[in-house]
């Protein structure tokens, strides 16, 4: 399945500051373009009243009265750098008052505002201009310079390449910060990985104090080798196990062989010998076939067998399997169901797993004993309970039983391997339930909890794959 690129911690950084930048860019954009139309709409506004004010003075006064208002307002500094024009000439063109030395060439009267460029003594000045003409042919033209906030949009510009520099080493820094807390937490990883690899199974990542951001990752990578631990060890273990569990009838086996080559009985003896002999190397395979067995189901190939069934039903030929070997022992053995219990299963798993437990049950309690089965419904799902009064299970030792090989001390007697609850655990797990051991005072409670099929709904998909449990019956 195609995966989308991943990105470092160094292009997160740029697609963070380059998309800061554009949203600063856009809103300096936005609020020049505000500024800017601002500031013209109050220039003409200003160029307007200034005109207005002017023509009622000159129709009050005539020229006499508009010359003087104009000499007040602006004299004739034709030498300075002028914010303000003012220029009123006569029908012949001739000056009449003003700060601009003569009318600019091909500039007739218009009702809008315009930009116009006229030369002071300073040099060209770029002008917003109104230019009307009043009774009498006297022309006027009213101007403000369009540079008069120069200083105040360069402050603005300056301050917006200042922020854009800042934003820029800062976005700089912290990507420098984020790749360098990124690639410790990544040589954590790798040192841990590394002192794995070299056998020692004790090293876990270090966990941050407060609010850190990577404490659930290094908390999945300690748990996986947690996990990793256990099964490395559990494995040591099983190897430590199965040799010493073959040993015993291997031992046997060829104890009975030399004995044969050496004595060289009779018939029925030799006869007699070979049948243990044969005992044993069943005794050797039934081993070999629980640990193929388990390891089958731990691989997860099980689960393509998945059907409904009841599992009621399932218990219910379970005990009329070992009725006649209860009986044979003198033990009560009872079923009692709340009815038709669906589940998704393996149905052959199942029944084993039931079995085993029945059978232990019946192996471990004495004559005159009794021995309940009862299939119902429990929190969340299904449960198939297994309840005898034998001797039990001390409380210390009821997680142990459910490793491969276990034995208590006081089923050493007892045949067995240890592989009978840890078989029923695996099979509880392939299902997605679980297998718990509880006081029955006396005696032991064996439950076997499996969740209630899903109800009739689309099958949940993950990259392509259904998990036969998620399926409805």
């Amino acid at each position: 399945m195609h995966r989308p690129g991943r990105f470092s911690a160094r292009d997160l950084v740029r697609i963070f500051v380059g998309a800061s930048l554009a949203t600063l860019a856009l809103f300096a954009i936005a609020l020049w373009l505000a500024w800017s139309g601002s500031i013209d709409s109050n220039r003409a506004e200003a160029l307007e009243n200034d005109m207005q004010r002017l023509g009622r003075i000159h129709a009050a006064g005539g020229v006499a009265m508009l010359r003087d208002a104009v000499d007040y307002q602006v004299g004739e500094r034709f030498g300075e750098r002028m914010n303000f024009v003012i220029l009123a000439v006569d029908a012949q063109g001739r000056r009449i008052a003003g700060n601009l030395a003569q009318w600019p060439a091909h500039l007739a009267p218009s009702a809008a505002c315009r930009r116009v460029t006229v030369s002071s003594g300073s040099g060209p000045v770029d002008l917003m201009a109104l230019v009307r003409e009043l009774p009498g042919g006297v022309k006027l033209f009213v101007g403000r310079d369009v540079c008069r906030f120069e200083r105040l949009e360069n402050l603005f510009v300056f301050g917006m390449v200042t922020t854009c520099t800042i934003m820029s080493l800062a976005g700089a820094a912290a990507g420098w910060l984020m790749r360098r807390s990124l690639l410790s937490q990544v040589h954590d990883i790798n040192h841990a990985t590394h002192a794995i690899m070299e056998g020692d199974l004790r090293h876990r990542l270090p966990e941050r104090s407060g609010e850190y951001e990577l404490n659930a990752l290094a908390a999945n990578v300690n748990s996986m080798f947690d996990h990793i631990q256990n099964l490395v060890e559990g494995v040591r273990n099983v190897s430590n196990s199965i040799a010493h569990d073959l040993r015993t009838p291997l031992t046997e086996l060829r104890m009975r062989i030399e004995d044969l080559a050496a004595t060289r009985p009779g018939p029925e003896q030799t006869f007699a010998e070979i049948d243990g002999a044969i005992a044993d190397v069943d005794r050797v395979i039934g081993i070999f076939n629980a640990l193929l067995r388990m390891a089958e189901i731990e691989s997860g190939v099980r689960r393509a067998g998945f059907a409904c069934a009841d599992a009621a039903d399932i218990a219910a030929q379970a005990v009329e399997i070992y009725q006649p070997l209860a009986e044979l022992k003198d033990i009560a053995l009872d079923m009692r169901t709340d009815g038709p219990l669906l589940v998704r299963c393996d149905s052959l798993l199942l029944a084993q797993a039931v079995s085993n437990l029945i059978d232990n049950a019946i192996k471990y309690s004495a004559p005159g004993g009794s021995v309940e089965v009862h299939a119902g419904h429990a929190e969340g799902g299904i449960m198939i309970a297994v309840r005898d009064v034998g001797p039990g299970i001390r409380d210390e030792e009821k997680s142990k039983v459910l490793e491969r090989f276990y034995r208590c001390e006081s089923s050493r007697a007892t045949p067995g391997v240890g592989l009978g609850l840890s078989l029923v655990a695996t099979v509880a797990r392939l299902h997605g339930g679980l297998l718990t051991l509880a006081d029955n005072h006396p005696g032991l409670a064996a439950t076997l909890l499996l969740p209630a099929p899903a109800p009739a709904r689309q099958p949940l998909e993950a990259d392509g794959v259904v998990d036969p449990v998620d399926l409805p019956c």
